[in-house]
């Protein structure tokens, strides 16, 4: 089980915004909350997408370089049971057109 390093604010909203580093390959997934319009995919970078009840995350690679996808799923895993989004289920595209 690798280890990664979770950023995130102290405010309530924190599981709307935060970082996930992996030391090992440097790649760092940066998670946006979808109902606030600050989200926009960049070219080149890997998106997948959470649920969980009501709510709707966007994670985005920043410096992806051909990674293993399994290694970005196990780093939203680890972000989503950090933080007690135990429902949270991640999806490859948007679940729902927005």
């Amino acid at each position: 089980m690798s280890n990664y390093l979770i950023s995130i604010s102290d405010d309530q909203e924190a599981s709307k915004k935060g970082t996930i580093h992996d030391p090992g390959s440097k790649l760092k997934v940066t998670v946006f909350d979808l109902l606030k319009p600050n989200f926009k995919p960049r070219k080149g970078e890997v998106q997948y997408f959470v649920t969980n009840g009501p709510d709707t995350f966007a994670f985005e690679t920043e410096g992806y370089q051909k990674q293993r996808h399994l290694l970005i799923l196990s780093m939203i895993s680890r972000y989503c049971i950090y933080l007690g989004l135990f429902e949270a289920q991640i999806h490859s595209s948007l679940p729902f057109g927005r």
